[in-house]
Formats: structure tokens, C-alpha cells, sequence
């Protein structure tokens, strides 16, 4: 008698070990319909799962919107809460002088004693002199609280033309180049937008022993000083 098993389809004899081949094939087989769809919908609970795991381990806080890699905002007020205006004392001049706030310049509103004949030579030297000194000084704390700083080094001053110089050129006792961008874009900003310019928002600055140059105080400068400043 041969070893063997009939399939009963008419097909002929079909060998144990043929049996035993098929029925690997049929357990190895990926099963199909709701069990499978319902492994992957389990499987998929516990990689998310794994996934926030290891994001709080390292950290980092999900999100469900995307995420912007733009520069951070800045959480400065920027701003002076003083009730409106306050007139000027006698022998005072209201002025505008830019500080830093954040990654820009903004205007604060200060007072300076007045300063006599300003469409003359003598007279703008002596109002950049007191403008300088206003970015000299330390803000108060109302300024502080803020977010205003000066970037203005302490020493620095501000004279007259030398002869040759362009008609309303000031001299720093340093030379522009050296001040820094947010410092120099103050000092730019704060004269070239007060009577101590001779065009409005431009002013010619040197050093003490440099070459003259024109700077314009724009609305991207303000923004954005280190990029704006040639």
C-alpha cells in the first residue's frame, strides 16, 4: 500500500510531507480583514504612545500645529505707560531719543535744557552734545521695567566740524565703526531726527580722525540696526 493521502478532488495521491508543506504556508500567511485592521489600529496606539515617551523624555513638548522657525517674538512692552504727555519746565526742550528694545530702536520722550540759536553751527553741536548725554544715561526704572537699555558706551562725545568737513558734520570722539551697530544706530536715529540735523533723517558723522560719512535713519534701520547700517 503507498503512504498517502487522496484529495478527493480526482487529482490524484498527495504526499503526506506535500500536506505538512501546505499547512505551513497557510499558518505563515498574514491574516486578512477586521483582526488585521484592528492589530494595526493597536499597534499604531502604541508607536504614538512611545513616540510622546521619548519627546518628554528629551524635553521637548508635542504639538498638534506646526511649528514655526521663525525668530521667537519678543515679550518686551516696548512701550511707557506715563498718562499722555507732560509739558516741558521752563528752559526745557522736548526731544525724541532712540533706545533698544529687543532686537530694535524705539523712541522715548525726553526733556533737555533748550539750547539757544539752533539753525546755527554752535547751536546744533551744543543740542547733539545734550542728545548724546540723554543716550548716556542709565534709563530709569519705569524704562528698565520696559525693556529699554542703551547700547551707548560711557565717554563717548560729540564735537563740531573740522574745516574741510561737510557743512553739519559731527565728530565722535570714536570712530562710528567702532560704536557697534545698535550704539551707532542710536546715535544716528537721535540726530539725524532732531534740529541738530541739518537734512531731515540724515546726519554726517566722523571720528576723531576718520573720513566723513552719511548715515540715513530709515524704518528698516529701526527694525533692524545690524542688518541696515552700511
Amino acid at each position: 500500500m503507498r503512504a498517502g493521502v487522496e484529495d478527493g478532488g480526482g487529482s490524484g495521491p498527495r504526499r503526506a510531507g506535500d500536506v505538512r508543506a501546505g499547512a505551513r504556508r497557510v499558518a505563515g500567511r498574514a491574516p486578512h480583514g477586521p483582526v488585521s485592521r484592528a492589530r494595526r489600529a493597536v499597534l499604531g496606539v502604541v508607536a504614538a504612545l512611545v513616540g510622546v515617551a521619548v519627546l518628554s523624555a528629551c524635553g521637548i513638548r508635542p504639538t498638534e500645529v506646526p511649528t514655526d522657525f521663525g525668530a521667537a517674538p519678543s515679550r518686551l512692552p516696548c512701550t511707557l505707560d506715563e498718562g499722555g504727555p507732560v509739558p516741558p519746565a521752563s528752559g526745557e526742550l522736548p526731544v525724541e531719543i532712540y533706545l533698544v528694545c529687543g532686537p530694535q530702536l524705539v523712541e522715548v520722550d525726553r526733556t533737555v535744557r533748550a539750547v539757544a540759536s539752533q539753525d546755527t553751527t554752535g547751536g546744533r553741536v551744543r543740542l547733539a552734545q545734550r542728545l548724546l548725554a540723554e543716550l548716556l544715561v542709565r534709563p530709569g526704572a519705569a524704562e528698565r521695567a520696559a525693556g529699554f537699555v542703551s547700547s551707548v558706551r560711557g565717554g563717548t562725545t560729540v564735537s563740531g566740524p573740522r574745516q574741510g568737513d561737510p557743512a553739519g558734520t559731527l565728530r565722535l570722539s570714536v570712530p562710528p565703526d567702532d560704536l557697534g551697530d545698535f550704539a551707532l544706530a542710536q546715535i544716528v536715529c537721535t540726530l539725524a531726527q532732531s534740529a541738530a540735523a541739518t537734512t531731515d533723517g540724515e546726519i554726517t558723522l566722523g571720528g576723531p580722525a576718520t573720513a566723513t560719512h552719511t548715515y540715513r535713519c530709515t524704518p528698516d534701520m529701526r527694525k533692524n540696526p545690524s542688518a541696515q547700517l552700511p
